[in-house]
């Protein structure tokens, strides 16, 4: 019998993927990625030249995205006949051989394969290989440690509700929001509101090759969705 290989691929510099990582791709002969219909897919883009030839790709395309919102009663019915529905082909799968499923930073860690790791549980052995997070990339980028001394962090998703964000935003020592997206104008209301705006940053595809790094009160217009704001806490130090 094989088992599930849950593969974290680090925030997207190739070079910052584990070497079990690597040696898991390279030795696999099946594996799935999640990707919405139509798109290649970031977790697929990110091992671009490593997969080897005759290797059995399964691309996992989300039903929906952001055409529903996720309080819809309908937005859970239709992603948890997804997700049973892949826990039972990767269940089969396992019966006679490995199956690498990609994940983009650490794969417990806001990522969508937890979903499939719960429905799993008592069908087929699961090895999770943990990821550099895309927010640790991130807040390297900015040149600034996150956090100092005893700085409490917090991290927070844009898709909260404003009041919900200024009060976290004004109540913690350093700050991720992760999730931005089309919900910049929101964050930057709540982080106004909470007297926090002026602190803020904005990494745009950290560690990739276009990333892009900015005060966030200088950003007008749309941002990618792999995009995280941060705040770096300055507590205590010698």
């Amino acid at each position: 019998m094989g088992k599930v290989i849950c593969a974290g691929l680090g925030p997207g510099d190739p070079d910052l993927m584990s070497l079990r990582s690597y040696r898991a791709i390279q030795g696999a002969r099946h594996i799935a990625y999640f990707r919405k219909a139509g798109y290649e897919g970031q977790a697929r883009r990110l091992v671009n030249g490593m997969i080897p030839e005759g290797v059995q790709e399964y691309p996992m395309e989300y039903p929906v995205t952001t055409e529903i919102h996720f309080s819809d009663p309908e937005y859970n019915r239709v992603m948890a006949a997804f997700y049973d529905d892949w826990a039972d082909r990767l269940a089969e799968m396992t019966q006679t051989d490995d199956v690498v499923v990609l994940c983009e930073g650490d794969p417990f860690l806001y990522g969508s394969f937890m979903h499939l790791h719960t429905r799993l549980a008592g069908r087929a052995e699961v090895e999770i290989i943990p990821g550099i997070t895309g927010m640790s990339g991130c807040w390297t980028a900015t040149g600034q440690p996150i956090t100092w001394g005893d700085d409490v962090l917090t991290v927070a998703m844009a898709t909260l509700s404003e009041d919900e964000l200024a009060e976290r935003a004004a109540n913690t020592d350093a700050l991720v929001i992760m999730k931005i997206g089309r919900n910049l104008p929101k964050l930057r209301r709540a982080l106004e509101r909470a007297g926090r705006l002026q602190d803020a940053w904005l990494v745009e595809r950290g560690t990739m090759t276009d990333q892009k790094v900015h005060k966030l009160d200088e950003i007008e217009g749309k941002v990618p969705y792999f995009s995280i704001a941060l705040i770096h806490g300055q507590g205590r130090r010698p």
